[in-house]
């Protein structure tokens, strides 16, 4: 499978199929596809009861209950729903690869993709939609999108780093993930940071992000013009396209 991932900070995957290749993504992040481009919506999972089970665990994640295959011969595009970078995650036999909700773009057909529920206590409890995965598992390529930059880790054994958990991407599955208690409660009240935060202990790959889809959604609706009447992306659009420069 050849692919090519184009732009900035609003990315592109444009994926060329031949020879009885196929990719599934999720619904809405295709983008365009060539006529010799077939697509088929289906439930994943190999028997009625494992394409039943799944179902329900994605329905409780929030996730779409289907998922869309693409096979012949041509080429496809696929985007995020929001400004932000494309990640390449090749995986082995076996391996496996945890994302944050809503980070699957497309994947092979060899991907197994299913949720991922953190058993955790802390996470748990604190996490949030961090308590929800996407869980990769090849061999095969998948692709992930998050939101402004990518920053990545390679942790050794033991080590560990403490991150927003907004920030969180993803990571290998050798990588231990709770939400724990730091600092004190004037760290929380006063330092913006909040009481938890996600441990993230090696060895294995990790990867953030740089703008959580929380902050960019507090930030456009910061926007307002006209005394209030407008906020949000329409406010900003509005006040474009009725501006006189």
């Amino acid at each position: 499978m050849e692919y090519k991932i184009e732009g900035d900070n609003l990315q592109v995957v444009k994926v060329t199929l031949k020879g009885g290749e196929e990719v599934y993504a999720e619904a809405g992040k295709m983008m365009f596809k060539t006529s010799g481009i077939n697509m088929e919506t289906q439930m994943k999972g190999k028997g009625i009861g494992a394409k039943l089970f799944g179902a329900v665990k994605r329905k409780v994640a929030g996730e779409s209950l289907f998922t869309t295959h693409f096979t012949g011969d041509g080429t496809v595009g696929f985007a995020g729903d929001y400004p932000g970078r494309i990640e390449v995650i090749k995986l082995e036999e076996g391996k496996s690869f945890l994302a944050q909700r809503d980070a699957f773009v497309c994947a092979e057909s060899t991907i197994d993709f299913s949720i991922a529920f953190q058993k955790k206590i802390g996470a748990g409890l604190f996490g949030g939609e961090g308590f929800i995965l996407e869980k990769f598992t090849g061999p095969g390529t998948v692709f992930i999108h998050a939101g402004g930059d990518f920053l990545t880790f390679d942790l050794k054994s033991g080590e560990n780093i403490q991150v927003d958990t907004g920030c969180v991407v993803g990571f290998e599955d050798g990588v231990n993930y709770d939400i724990q208690f730091v600092g004190g409660i004037k760290t929380a009240v006063f330092g913006g940071e909040g009481l938890f935060l996600t441990t993230l202990t090696g060895p294995g790959k990790v990867i953030l992000q740089t703008l959580t889809l929380a902050r960019l959604r507090r930030e456009l609706g910061g926007f307002k013009t006209g005394g209030g009447e407008k906020s949000g992306l329409g406010g900003i659009v509005s006040s474009f396209m009725g501006s006189d420069d």
